[in-house]
């Protein structure tokens, strides 16, 4: 297991890949993705860049026919109209055409870029819900979450916006060069390598930018992180308190400025190679420009030759400046959709491997020397350790902070699998059930347990959700069991009442929050209930009449309950005693003490805080 933690953060680590195989690879993935997000609207998008390419060709040899047409009537002196209508209204045609067809392709964009934003998401919230609880613990995968999320339906969106303009630039290249190679075939061909230079440097300025965009996303986390600081609502009040405000913003300035100043030599790069190449193409442009007037002059081409090529090198000069630069940028994009093929990539620690579904389960837990370390630590965090849970009793676990007890639990509920041992419910490992049906007969209040915007209602349903957010009367039973009706009772709308800061106008205490996570774990029909600290944030008197109702709420139920309370330890019928990681101590309250062991050396502690209070 430990291996499997290190290869994935290798994986978030390994050096960036610039092969054109990769990039090809990476292009293909991002056609296939956007073809199945949305076929129509890929087609409809594939045809009218396919019909916008011919635009300028047609243009031009429209443009052609209506000069040489419109001076043989002057030189013959015959009526211009009939000559030159056809041309007229084939310029005409090719205008509208060219007019519909691009505001056509911008509203098509548009609606593929809202499907593939969606798509995209979904994709990004599903492969999320699949990976566990230690990959969102290292910062490593946390930089390449972070990349996966940041505008990668933009980057999709662009990349295939580039990659069609791209096409229609060199459709447009291809039919225009035709063209003008037809009158002047010489210099035109040697106009075209001129642009391939062009193309490296584009490349390679985009290529760069992607390294420094990427080596950003540590920084970039940490700019958020100052910034959230300053304004979510939790923090508040603290920044106000210790005027921590000037120090965050300078500590945001100093990397937003250190981003600028690295910007700024890469602008400073593409506009000295802009201004080069822009020079050199426009050169060889005259050049060839003023070969054809000289024909023209000599008789050899005529005066529509002369505006065609004119308005046509123009355009095709155009053309090539922006094939390069869609190509540049394609490229780039290609270099984003390895961030969110990178993250796909990423599989869980805790594998969902397992087939069995328990059918009823009665709750018998048996740890078989088990030992965890966490990612970049060499000491283990729980060490060698043996014990069983009867079905339907309660066990404390008790120590000093960092002892292990949050991690022990932790990997009674599997958000972790054990570096060594086994852990088995019901005399099967756990690691045989299918997560989701395991997950089921869990029900775990967390020391740092969830506030969620939404109505009293909803949090606690949100531990059943399936069943009761249409349930009302089981919610009101939980309530009064965790006495939350009693906070129903002191809000405006009762179960009603839109709770949080974020979207509400109501908030609640601690304690609150807490009795509300508690019935949100009994809302569960779980036969495994884990509690970390859960009458932390109570005061005397909500803990006592929580703990007045836990029996029945805990009734048939194993549970494992984490307290540096010793009120709430004495409701276990047995209390392990755990020391860096070992278990130290097994029995129940009154042996324990009677041991004048650790335990007893913090329960007098305790009580001596209790009296000095």
């Amino acid at each position: 297991m430990k291996n499997e933690r290190g290869s994935m953060a290798a994986e978030a680590n390994r050096p960036i890949d610039f092969g054109l195989r990769r990039l090809w690879q990476n292009a293909g993935w991002a056609f296939r993705l956007t073809w199945a997000t949305h076929r129509p609207l890929s087609i409809l998008l594939a045809i009218s860049t396919f019909v916008d390419s011919l635009a300028p060709a047609a243009a031009a040899l429209a443009a052609r026919g209506i000069v040489n047409g419109a001076l043989r009537a002057l030189t013959r002196k015959t009526p211009a109209l009939p000559v030159v209508l056809p041309w007229l209204l084939l310029a005409l045609g090719v205008a509208l055409v060219d007019v519909a067809v691009n505001v056509w392709e911008g509203y098509i964009s548009q609606r593929l870029f809202d499907e593939l934003n969606l798509g995209i998401t979904r994709l990004i919230l599903k492969h999320a819900a699949r990976l566990d609880v230690p990959a969102f613990e290292d910062p490593a995968i946390q930089d390449v979450l972070d990349r996966a999320q940041e505008n990668i339906a933009q980057h999709f969106t662009t990349f295939v916006n580039a990659a069609l303009a791209a096409l229609t630039g060199l459709a447009q290249t291809a039919s225009l060069t035709a063209i003008l190679i037809s009158i002047e075939p010489v210099l035109t061909l040697a106009i075209v390598p001129v642009f391939l230079p062009q193309l490296l440097f584009q490349w390679r300025l985009a290529r760069r930018s992607f390294i420094e965009e990427h080596s950003r996303t540590t920084k970039r986390r940490w700019s958020r992180y100052f910034v959230s600081r300053m304004t979510d609502q939790p923090y508040i009040p603290e920044v106000k308190i210790l005027d921590l405000a000037p120090l965050l913003i300078q500590r945001f300035e100093q990397l937003m400025t250190a981003f600028m100043k690295e910007d700024r030599k890469l602008y400073r790069i593409g506009l000295n190679g802009g201004l080069l190449f822009g020079v050199l193409s426009t050169l060889a442009y005259f050049v060839a420009f003023a070969r054809v007037v000289i024909r023209a002059a000599a008789g050899d081409l005529t005066i529509g030759d002369v505006a065609i090529y004119g308005a046509s090198a123009a355009r095709l000069r155009n053309s090539l400046d922006s094939s390069t630069r869609a190509i540049a940028a394609m490229l780039e994009q290609a270099l984003y959709v390895s961030n969110l093929r990178e993250f796909l990539a990423l599989e869980p620690q805790v594998r969902d491997q397992g087939q069995r579904r328990p059918g009823t389960v009665r709750g018998g837990l048996v740890l078989d020397h088990v030992t965890f370390t966490y990612p970049g630590s060499s000491v283990p965090a729980v060490s060698d350790i043996s014990f069983e849970i009867r079905p339907g009793e309660t066990l404390a676990l008790v120590g000093e902070n960092g002892a292990g007890k949050t991690t022990l639990v932790k990997l009674i509920a599997r958000l972790y699998d054990p570096d060594q041992g086994t852990i088995s419910l019901d005399g099967v490992d756990l690691r045989e059930y299918a997560l989701d049906s395991l997950y089921g007969e869990i029900a775990f209040v967390f020391q740092n347990f969830g506030r969620y915007e939404g109505t009293l209602q909803e949090n606690i349903a949100l531990g059943d959700w399936r069943h009761l957010l249409d349930d009302r009367p089981r919610v009101e039973e939980l309530g009064r069991m965790a006495h939350v009706d009693e906070i129903a009772r002191g809000l405006p709308q009762g179960y009603d009442t839109l709770i949080g800061r974020m979207f509400g106008e109501v908030d609640l205490s601690g304690g609150q929050w807490q009795k509300v996570a508690v019935a949100r774990a009994f809302a569960r029909n779980a036969r495994v209930l884990i509690l970390d600290e859960p009458t932390s944030n109570l005061d005397a008197r909500a803990e006592f009449q929580l703990f007045s109702q836990f029996r029945e709420l805990a009734r048939g139920r194993t549970t494992v309950i984490i307290s540096h309370r010793f009120s709430t330890v004495r409701l276990a019928s047995r209390i392990v005693v755990i020391d860096s990681g070992r278990i130290v101590e097994t029995g129940t309250h009154a042996e324990l003490v009677a041991r004048e062991g650790l335990y007893a050396n913090l329960f007098r502690l305790h009580e001596q805080l209790m009296e000095a209070a």
